[in-house]
């Protein structure tokens, strides 16, 4: 990001945000190329909603129909109550209020950043735009590079005056799609966070398209996971990591072991030991998933209550803590652990291993997600 002193930034003019619904939500881009599949869901007046899943879950597509780049196949999409696509309706994306980032920036590289920004506004007069422009340029830090071109920027900047760009309308839904993902990691976490508050401060509700968990946590008021063009689950992130739907829902959200097993007087066995399976009928196939921060390890030659023995095959160390991958009777693959580093001497061969509760969940395995 450039280096230059930055002035204060302008506050950003407040918009009308709005609420933005589907409802059951059905595409297709043929008969056999199913994406999205009977969706519902809500971005509440200024909230920032993330959607979040795999490469093909249906994330960019949902975008593109809030947009009116596609038209769905079947349900309704609803701007505060109102349908502006649906069976009967179909706005164009000019008149829909909503801005669009695009997850390349798609800025005209023959365009000053100026004129870039004040690309989209065709209802104002030259010098209307142009100060309008000046003062979207003004609210990301960005108007002393008013007459530069995009090649000369870096991509933190960019991402900026894409921003700007979308921002300058005052529309009442922002829509990004994947907007950090051609950043530098190092880049990311800032402009991650200058967008979050910019967002804010112009109070406009905004959908965040991305596939990275630890990103839609930190810019999230709340996630929508989806899967397969369906949607998994909703919620918080507390609510989503603490609380996962399912198998898929823990994995998105954090590495884990998975352990199949039967409950038994409600609990679970497992190779790293017993855990509680409450609610689960006896002799019911249960996966047990466990975080790799799940554990806690020893040395010594007597056993420890309530601990399972293990060998040591492979440690890597990673700063803060230690990645190890462990030898357990019984697992068919080797346990993985994230342990604090200086837990286990250099020397630690044998060790201890006891899992911490509040780091295991236990689905049954006739649940969808397997």
């Amino acid at each position: 990001m450039n280096s230059a002193p930055r002035r204060q930034q302008a506050k950003a003019g407040v918009t009308f945000a709005a609420r933005l619904a589907f409802e059951r939500i059905s595409h297709a881009f043929g008969p056999d190329q199913p994406v999205l599949s009977d969706v519902s869901l809500a971005a509440e007046q200024g909230e920032v909603l993330c959607l979040l899943g795999p490469s093909g879950s249906g994330k960019t597509t949902l975008l593109r129909i809030a947009a009116g780049i596609e038209a769905q196949t079947a349900g309704r999409v609803l701007l505060n109550a109102e349908e502006i696509a649906g069976p009967a309706v179909f706005l164009p994306p000019e008149k829909r209020a909503i801005g669009l980032v695009f997850q390349d920036f798609a800025l005209f590289p023959h365009l000053t950043i100026l004129d870039n920004v004040r690309f989209g506004l065709t209802a104002l007069s030259r010098e209307e735009g142009r100060r309008e422009a000046g003062i979207a340029l003004a609210r990301v830090g960005l108007e002393h590079l008013a007459q530069a071109y995009p090649h000369v920027l870096s991509g933190g900047e960019q991402q900026r005056v894409a921003l700007a760009r979308a921002l300058a309308p005052r529309p009442a839904v922002l829509l990004m799609d994947e907007p950090f993902s051609g950043l530098d990691s190092r880049l990311k976490d800032s402009v991650r966070a200058e967008t979050l508050a910019i967002l804010r401060e112009s109070r406009a509700t905004a959908i965040v398209v991305t596939h990275d968990a630890e990103e839609a946590m930190r810019m999230g008021d709340r996630i929508a996971l989806l899967k397969g063009g369906r949607l998994v689950q909703m919620g918080t992130a507390q609510e989503l990591y603490l609380r996962p739907a399912n198998l898929f829902a823990a994995g998105f959200f954090s590495e884990i072991n998975v352990f199949p097993a039967r409950a038994s007087g409600g609990a679970a066995d497992t190779p790293v030991g017993r855990i509680a399976a409450p609610g689960v009928a006896d002799g019911a196939k249960v996966a047990v998933a466990v975080r790799l921060s799940g554990f806690d390890v020893s040395e010594g030659s007597g056993p420890v209550d309530g601990a399972v023995r293990g060998r040591i095959l492979s440690r890597r160390y990673l700063g803060v803590v230690e990645l190890v991958e462990i030898a357990v009777e019984g697992a068919e693959t080797p346990v993985r652990a994230r342990i604090r580093c200086g837990a286990l001497s250099q020397r630690a061969g044998d060790i201890w291993l006891s899992m911490l509760p509040s780091d295991v969940l236990v689905f049954e395995t006739g649940d969808e997600s397997e």
